[in-house]
């Protein structure tokens, strides 16, 4: 083995096996401007899917609460027609 002079560095153990306490490093600024432009576009193409999606379940609704209406105004109607009908035919 060689018993020269040259050694490993000393390090800091606790630094390097807890990475996240060490909060020492540079961020290249254009990277992070394209990543969080990114993720801003994401995000709002998102929330337009989201406003999309509600506006077509609140257009849904209305339109089963429409048919639902009109089914029981008719059902109601009839119910009435018949009913004049039979009371005039038993007088």
């Amino acid at each position: 083995m060689a018993s020269g002079g040259e050694s490993f560095p000393t390090v800091d153990a606790e630094k390097e096996l807890n990475p996240q306490k060490n909060n020492d490093f540079q961020v290249d600024p254009v990277s992070s401007q394209v990543s969080s432009s990114l993720e801003k576009e994401a995000k709002e193409k998102l929330e337009k899917m989201k406003k999309e999606k509600d506006r077509k379940d609140a257009l849904q609704n209305f339109k089963t609460a429409m048919i639902i209406s009109g089914v029981v105004v008719a059902v109601a109607g009839a119910i009435f027609a018949i009913t004049k009908k039979l009371k005039e035919r038993s007088n």
